[in-house]
């Protein structure tokens, strides 16, 4: 299965979905989620994003559906292309497919080695390799703390910038032999998924991309619109929590000369909404899946 969707019964629930409504899956990959959107509309389109290629082959024939092969960090722009310039809903699943982690020749994950390349968008200019190969040790150090969190991030710099001195590190396991003495024996498992996380992050400009299209929402949900976002680490869920809260990424309270806080948006589910034991059991990767509802206001 290309992609398992996660939290499907409580995203078709938290969009609200109206039979003549527009609609935005800004993550579209396997196209389970779509599907589900798809089964409650009537007259209404969904309009779906997704930048990977082969995402092309989830595509169902079905005429309410438009697809637009691109990054959803350009939304607005596409919507206004389309004529669309409000919709009903928008739906992110955040995070890599589970098809782009089990294809072993993108180099998403340590448990195989292979090539390392992590893009998204294959045609993009940047990869894994020119991440780990070009940039400086001070740079690598900065991508691992601030997108990986990784507490010894100047000596897994150190580590690439000495391994790469004597041949380049073109695959994963060039990688982890190269940050061998930098990773804990506890917990050797979390630790990588965090350097990978790391240099993806870096390769696809995934923060960026996702305070790009998080800002576009308010110009582009109708009054009483609904945004969903599963995010899967922290640092994806603080940007979507204090955006529903403050109207930026960032958590800056807004008010005006009265001392009003200006929110574009209220929270519908008080508490984040993560899957249960029996979705986890049935599909793991939905173990770190953190679901918020919004509505415009």
């Amino acid at each position: 299965m290309y992609h398992v969707p996660v939290l499907l019964n409580a995203v078709v629930e938290g969009l609200n979905i109206k039979p003549d409504g527009i609609y935005v899956d800004a993550t579209f990959g396997g196209g389970g989620h779509a599907r589900a959107i798809l089964e409650k509309l009537k007259t209404g389109k969904l309009i779906a994003f997704d930048q990977d290629e082969n995402a092309r082959q989830n595509i169902p024939d079905d005429e309410r559906l438009i697809f637009v092969h691109n990054n959803f960090r350009y939304m607005r722009n596409f919507l206004r292309y389309l004529h669309y310039e409000k919709v009903d809903g928008i739906l992110a699943d955040l995070g890599v497919s589970s098809h782009q982690f089990d294809a072993g020749e993108r180099g998403f994950s340590f448990r195989s080695d292979a090539e390392l390349d992590m893009r998204m968008n294959p045609h993009a200019e940047l990869d894994a390799q020119k991440v780990l190969n070009t940039y400086s040790e001070e740079q690598l150090s900065h991508i691992f703390f601030e997108y990986g969190e990784i507490r010894n991030a100047r000596c897994l710099a150190r580590a690439i910038t000495m391994a790469r001195s004597s041949a380049m590190i073109r695959s994963v396991n060039d990688l982890t032999r190269a940050i061998e003495r930098c990773i804990p024996v506890y917990d050797s498992y979390k630790y990588l998924a965090k350097v990978f996380q790391a240099i993806r992050i870096e390769v696809n400009d995934e923060l960026n991309s996702l305070r790009d299209f998080l800002n576009q929402t308010i110009e582009c949900l109708n009054v009483g619109g609904r945004l969903v976002v599963i995010s899967y680490h922290s640092l994806e869920d603080r940007m979507v929590k204090n955006f529903i809260r403050t109207g930026n990424v960032e958590g800056k309270v807004d008010k005006d000369l009265y001392g009003n806080v200006h929110r574009p948006f209220r929270a519908v589910n008080k508490d984040v909404i993560t899957p249960d034991e029996v979705e986890v059991t049935m599909n793991n990767r939905a173990r770190s899946a953190k679901l918020r509802i919004a509505e415009k206001i």
